[in-house]
């Protein structure tokens, strides 16, 4: 099942995908360009991946971790599909990164990567746009590189597990004014979906609505103004996102 949440006429509402636009949670049928898209989910704790494959990892001139490299994202970052993204008039490198992200579905407390599937309620697709001037030390990323407000588009959708056969086996395309410019698989991810599900909760209690952002392959390239940008999971979705300016964003 797909489904996401949307604002429309002064209401917030969950919908589901309909032949011609939108089916929202009380029957009515509307067009996507007539609601303001919501991140699909309203997440809680948000762990996102860092160095998660090792082809970025080279692309950066990093070695690869030896155990996950995890930090935390607040609610603020996230905005929906369809929506803008503000590069800051200072920054000289503002690039996306295309991510699956693994949306928890039951509390999970020490959790064997064998198990490690019946915990997830489904996947959408996450853009965590870097703003790297700001990066002190990867190993220890600085809240200004991946915690301002509104730099992370996720959705559209949150597709349900079992709509995926093999979550570790799918591509990621990015693409950039109508050009791709970023192409990987989550088959190539260091540390997989069930061992970052066993690492987290072995040391904290993963709770339903919790966010796992599983990092980005090589290929990301600095975008500016005016630039539309579009992430794509095979399966999970296809999310659009634009850069504004300083002048054109309140944030």
């Amino acid at each position: 099942m797909k489904q996401t949440r949307v604002a429309y006429a002064g209401g917030i509402y969950h919908a589901t995908e309909a032949e011609e636009g939108l089916k929202l949670q009380d029957g009515r049928i509307v067009a996507e360009e007539e609601v303001v898209w919501l991140p699909p989910v309203q997440p809680r704790t948000v762990f996102a991946l860092g160095l998660n494959y090792s082809d970025h990892a080279s692309e950066l001139s990093f070695n690869a971790p030896e155990e996950p490299l995890v930090f935390l994202k607040g609610p603020n970052t996230f905005v929906g599909h369809r929506s803008v993204t503000r590069r800051p008039s200072d920054v000289t490198n503002m690039h996306y990164e295309c991510e699956l992200a693994v949306v928890i579905g039951s509390q999970a407390r020490k959790v064997k990567r064998e198990d490690a599937y019946e915990y997830v309620a489904g996947y959408t697709v996450a853009n965590d746009y870097a703003f790297r001037d700001y990066l002190e030390n990867y190993y220890r990323p600085n809240l200004r590189v991946k915690n301002r407000d509104n730099c992370t588009p996720i959705g559209p959708w949150l597709v349900s597990a079992d709509q995926i056969s093999d979550p570790m086996n799918l591509s990621l395309k990015t693409y950039v004014n109508g050009e791709i410019t970023q192409e990987g698989s989550t088959k190539d991810m260091i540390f997989g979906i069930p061992e970052l599900i066993e690492y987290l909760s072995s040391f904290m209690t993963l709770s339903p609505g919790d966010v796992i952002l599983t990092g980005t392959p090589k290929g990301t390239v600095d975008t500016k103004v005016g630039d539309e940008v579009i992430t794509e999971i095979e399966g999970v979705g296809r999310l659009k996102n634009t850069i504004v300016g300083d002048e054109a964003s309140h944030l």
